[in-house]
């Protein structure tokens, strides 16, 4: 056995949903400061474990809505367990929601800066890969132009281009690999097959895309409602998925 670089035991997300329906905001108060809001539970993950080994290719496959962002999100740390525990060891670099958490009134050019920042690269890192950033996005002539003025498309490759500047131990790929034109498509994944034959990287991928599943990884989990219900080798758990999906 390898190196576990992820441990996921007995997780458990629930959310509250609201069953009150539109109210206005005076009456919204009234019932906070009363307890009288009506919520209904939601698990979107119920008591899910696995591991993952170092230089993993992990696919995870569901329909909308079976937990798999959710399920990022947690091993990302950008969500905490309701219930269970996620265990993860070396630097992360998680690409969820690739076209949010900019600055729109911003620049590129700032906003560059601001993501790495925020990803833990020092402006010192940043300058030296600027170049490289601005080559991979393609979005020379729009560096000085505010973000509120791109497409989603010009922010999913702006964002593509500085999370993948770095060599991250573990690589959290949610639907990334769908974002901008056929181009960048091809480039972006060309990109990350580097990225990971290289550096012996592990990696978590949501696709829809069962082709670049199958090129990308070589383990997968099935997850239903919320539930795992496979897991295994990534032709077993990707013939289970399509099943489902022309049920």
């Amino acid at each position: 056995m390898g190196e576990k670089v992820v441990e996921v035991k007995n997780l458990s997300m629930k959310y509250n949903l609201a069953k009150e329906g539109k109210i206005s905001l005076k009456n919204y108060f009234k019932k906070v400061k009363n307890r009288e809001l009506l919520f209904q539970e939601f698990w979107a993950l119920e008591d899910v474990s696995f591991d993952v080994e170092k230089g993993d290719r992990l696919a995870i496959l569901g329909l909308n809505g079976a937990g798999k962002s959710t399920l990022l999100k947690a091993i990302a740390g950008v969500i905490k367990p309701s219930k269970g525990t996620v265990k993860t060891k070396g630097k992360i670099v998680p690409l969820l929601e690739l076209s949010g958490g900019f600055t729109g009134s911003y620049t590129g050019r700032e906003n560059i800066f601001l993501r790495g920042a925020m990803l833990g690269f020092s402006t010192k890192y940043m300058e030296e890969h600027f170049k490289e950033i601005v080559n991979f996005s393609g979005l020379k002539d729009f560096l000085d132009v505010p973000v509120d003025n791109y497409s989603s498309g010009m922010k999913a490759r702006l964002g593509f281009s500085i999370s993948t500047v770095v060599n991250p131990d573990i690589l959290i790929l949610d639907e990334v690999l769908s974002v901008g034109d056929a181009k960048f498509k091809k480039k972006s994944f060309s990109k990350m097959m580097n990225l990971i034959e290289n550096n012996d990287t592990t990696v978590l991928f949501v696709s829809h895309s069962i082709s670049q599943v199958k090129e990308l990884c070589d383990k997968a989990i099935l997850l239903e409602k919320g539930e795992l219900i496979m897991k295994g080798n990534v032709e077993e758990v990707c013939e289970k998925y399509e099943e489902i999906v022309n049920s």
